[in-house]
């Protein structure tokens, strides 16, 4: 287990800083690169992060952290170029950031638990200087529809907008499923459509009531089936069949199997 000092870790990073500085220079690809033209490597790393974090890999969590951070530099070095900030303004912004944002362990306030930091959270961030001028206008409108889903409710929970008691939330899921299924009923694919994005908000918003990730959880479902699902096809080569070769009764038989032997 490693335990680096301080100074170590300020050593560490001004190591890379310094590596950094003469790619920028010397490497043909590392001197071409522009904000835009590393933004969709940095969406790729931050979701390659995500699969080692699921799988609990620490090996692949380290070395997708270290791609991360290369991005973060890599940014606040263009930026250091274009003379409007360099790593110092931001390490600085972040810690004056935090520092206010914490007022129950910098100040004088006081909270019982996590949930009234949380409370605090997005009206300490209303008053910040630049800060959001609405409580959704932090959310970016970029994020994938069910953790943009997430983010929105738990603002809007944040400020009071909330049930009072979690399982009222099934009365919803309940009347979004009759109001999906008079749709299917119509056939509207339009009003369909609709009708199944509030079933779907209101299952995110049950997740979270009751302290799930739901983007955790149907990732964990969706490794699930596909782990299941390759048994099956597997099962299926063995016997010298393919899938559309086989009946819905067979599969299920191999699928119950799959379940049996995770």
């Amino acid at each position: 287990m490693t335990n680096h000092s301080r100074q170590e870790k300020i050593e560490a990073l001004g190591r890379v800083i310094d590596t950094l500085d003469i790619l920028r220079v010397k490497c043909p690809w590392d001197a071409k690169q522009t904000n835009e033209s590393l933004r969709p490597n940095t969406i790729e790393e931050v979701y390659e992060l995500c699969d080692a974090l699921i799988a609990e890999d620490d090996a692949n969590i380290k070395k997708e952290l270290g791609d991360v951070l290369l991005h973060v530099l890599f940014y606040a070095k263009i930026g250091e170029e274009k003379k409007a900030f360099d790593i110092v303004d931001v390490a600085d912004a972040l810690n004056s950031k935090l520092i206010f944002r914490h007022p129950h362990v910098f100040g004088e306030v006081n909270v019982k638990d996590s949930h009234e930091v949380e409370q605090n959270w997005e009206q300490i961030k209303l008053k910040e200087k630049d800060g959001n001028r609405s409580v959704l206008a932090g959310v970016p409108s970029a994020l994938p529809a069910m953790i943009k889903a997430d983010r929105i409710q738990e603002k809007a929970a944040n400020v009071g907008f909330d049930w009072e008691k979690p399982e009222d939330v099934w009365d919803k899921v309940k009347e979004e499923i009759n109001e999906f299924a008079e749709e299917v009923k119509r056939g509207e694919k339009k009003d369909m459509e609709a009708e199944m994005g509030d079933l779907f908000f209101a299952l995110i918003n049950a997740a979270r009531l009751y302290h799930i990730n739901p983007e955790n959880a149907l990732e964990h479902t969706n490794r699930k089936f596909i782990s299941r699902f390759n048994y099956i096809e597997q099962q299926a080569k063995a016997q010298g069949k393919s899938l559309k070769e086989m009946t819905l009764a067979e599969m299920e038989e191999l699928w119950q199997k799959a379940k049996e032997n995770a």
